[in-house]
């Protein structure tokens, strides 16, 4: 535990955690022996039974070890929108001895070279509508040789009460080379080898990027991923019979602990919607009787704004949470009057698979990272000594806990500088500074790292930098956050065109052209021609000096960009 011990500590909680020192796969398991036809999974009304999940998952890992020679620890990439094929890949994967290498749906061809290189994955599983991305890739350099590739359709009873996306309503239409389908994977019926990974073998390595311009992958073991998936259900003590609704990216770590992971380990029920759409929530919350939403402030401002939202019935909806961005004091008070409910807040990132902060659901603080969960150590230093910092005042935050990372993916030098001992102990530099009130919570204040918080998703400059340098008419390039009205932050490219290209080119272009080459959240929403950028004498660009430029020019206008 922290130093500050909360007054505000969940009464029904002790302040230290003992989850099961096994195997994921075991919580599938477990899951089916209690509760074999309950559903486990509905997307868009059509209920897959915890019994049909596990063995399913399986089958799938059956076809790995058989079909593409996945060995114990090898990496096996999944690239799809939410949708049962999703979930049940990730314990297949798993049930392979396997390594989950969740990748972000809005990754384009060029990223998602560097995450096959980076991981060594030679299979990946992708949806249909994703698969033209991967194509290029497969038989590459980077080892891609096996593809399976899902469509959401045929986890959807026909015909549909639902009303679907044209994209999951889509008939099965993909072939290539290396292409096997979802339907004929479960269909062999291949049944895996023995289980021999433990607790402290590899179970997941989710992505982050950082101030390299290349992303990282995160190495956690089933151990660490149980400590925050029954965590989160513990802390607010959720119920078997709790209906959840998944519209947060599984790839994401929150989404995957919240929409996946803790709802298993406690058998309760998954309502999954593949992508955000505020009418599509609207319904599956009053349709189910969702009892608890887990979302991101974005969400949270798109949905109370819906003009129908009067005619959808919330009532089911016990807990409201979430993270990734300060929820605005406005939009939690209007959600209070919308749905009697407070929005419950918490902090974490990949590097700990989730929440190693989150507000206690009954004294919650807006705006407030919440205050250290199960044997969270997390403290507020000062970032160059180290040394304590008093209570009030802002230093870095630091955590020690069961839920870090082992380290990044054979990068021994970004692993040595992320962490620090403090007290003989194994700290994680956050890179966010914060402070600590009088009760124990945690407030954030600043970053150390140069990063831009778009709509919850974390944007590193020097990786847009590094994709933008493709662009033939760029010469230099800095990017920086801009205010954004509805993003919170977005993304802003000051750009010194090449004298020597050709072809004209406006802001417009460079901006459609980053949209074909990087995630969406990624793309500079805002592109500025200048004729030089500001350097340093050694000649560094100087994009604090920008950054600065920028916030006093948006508190002078009192606006901000889309």
């Amino acid at each position: 535990m922290s130093a500050i011990r909360s007054p505000f500590w969940p009464a029904h909680l002790v302040t230290r955690q003992a989850p099961p020192a096994t195997h994921l796969f075991h919580h599938a398991e477990a899951a089916a022996a209690r509760h074999p036809d309950k559903p486990f999974i509905l997307f868009y009304d059509t209920p897959v039974s915890f019994a049909r999940f596990q063995q399913e998952a399986e089958h799938v890992a059956g076809f790995l070890q058989q079909r593409c020679g996945v060995k114990a620890g090898d990496r096996v990439l999944l690239y799809m929108q939410n949708s049962p094929q999703w979930m049940i890949a990730y314990y297949g994967i798993l049930r392979a001895n396997a390594v989950v290498v969740p990748v972000n749906p809005m990754n384009m061809t060029d990223e998602l070279a560097h995450y096959i290189e980076d991981s060594g994955a030679s299979t990946v599983f992708v949806a249909q509508d994703l698969y033209p991305r991967i194509a290029p890739l497969v038989g590459g350099a980077g080892g891609l040789a096996h593809v399976v590739v899902a469509t959401y359709g045929d986890y959807v009873a026909q015909p549909s009460a639902v009303a679907l996306p044209d994209f999951v309503a889509a008939p099965r239409h993909v072939d290539g080379p290396g292409v096997a389908h979802w339907r004929d994977v479960l269909a062999e019926q291949l049944k895996p080898g023995e289980l021999t990974a433990g607790p402290d073998d590899m179970c997941v390595m989710p992505y982050t990027s950082g101030t390299t311009g290349k992303p990282k992958g995160c190495v956690h073991t089933h151990r660490s991923v149980t400590c925050t998936a029954a965590g989160f259900v513990d802390w607010f003590d959720d119920p078997e019979d709790a209906i959840h609704l998944a519209v947060l990216p599984l790839f994401h770590v929150t989404g995957m602990q919240g929409g996946l992971n803790g709802p298993l380990v406690r058998g309760s029920t998954v309502v999954v919607l593949p992508r955000w759409d505020r009418d599509a929530a609207g319904r599956a919350i009053g349709r189910n009787r969702v009892t608890v939403w887990q979302s991101i402030s974005t969400m949270m401002v798109d949905f109370l704004s819906n003009p129908n939202l009067h005619e959808y019935d919330l009532s089911s909806l016990r807990s409201m949470r979430g993270g990734g961005a300060a929820m605005p004091d406005a939009i939690a008070r209007k959600l209070k009057e919308s749905v009697g409910l407070d929005y419950v807040e918490g902090y974490g990132m990949s590097e700990t698979i989730a929440a190693t902060h989150i507000n206690p659901p009954a004294h919650p603080k807006p705006q407030c990272l919440g205050i250290p969960v199960f044997d969270v150590d997390a403290r507020i230093v000062d970032p160059v000594t180290f040394q304590p910092v008093p209570q009030g005042e802002v230093g870095e935050i630091v955590v020690h806990a069961p839920q870090l990372m082992q380290g990044y993916w054979r990068n021994p030098e970004a692993t040595r500088q992320t962490f620090v001992e403090i007290d003989g102990k194994r700290f994680l530099r956050t890179g966010d500074l914060g402070r600590i009130d009088a009760d124990g919570y945690f407030f954030m204040a600043d970053r150390l790292k140069r990063m831009i918080n778009a709509s919850g998703y974390k944007v590193w400059p020097a990786e847009v930098e590094t994709m933008m340098y493709r662009h033939p008419a760029i010469k230099e390039v800095c990017v920086i956050g801009t205010r954004s009205a509805h993003r919170g932050e977005t993304v802003k490219a000051f750009v010194v065109l090449d004298p020597a290209y050709p072809d004209g080119v406006t802001p417009d272009d460079v901006v459609a052209w980053a949209r074909d080459h990087m995630a969406s959240y990624k793309v500079p929403r805002v592109v500025e021609f200048v004729e030089s950028l500001p350097k340093s004498g050694s000649g560094k660009i100087m994009w604090r000096e920008l950054q600065e430029r920028e916030e006093a020019a948006a508190a002078a206008q009192g606006n901000a960009v889309a």
